[in-house]
């Protein structure tokens, strides 16, 4: 039974920090976007790399850019699971 409690919680785990991640990633990019857009002369720039960015999470959130990032959280999490399940697997077999 310790098997399968510590399985659940490496998996419970591996699924949170994989829907993280990219929240911090792109969060993280927007964050020192916005914060390198005070400089003078790189208003354009940022403003353009920023709207870049919105407009590729818009693609995959119908619209919104707060759907793309869940889509995208979603997927990662998703990635998370199996891996960790495999990881799992094979620990298993080649005990």
């Amino acid at each position: 039974m310790t098997n399968m409690t510590n399985f659940l919680r490496s998996l419970l785990l591996s699924i949170i920090f994989s829907f993280i991640a990219p929240m911090f990633l792109f969060g993280g990019v927007l964050l020192t976007l916005s914060l390198i857009s005070y400089v003078p002369g790189l208003q354009e720039v940022t403003q353009v790399v920023t709207t870049l960015i919105k407009e590729f999470l818009c693609i995959f959130g119908s619209g919104t850019p707060v759907g793309g990032l869940f889509v995208i959280c979603s997927t990662f999490s998703f990635v998370g699971a199996l891996f960790d399940t495999y990881a799992y697997y094979r620990c298993q077999i080649l005990r």
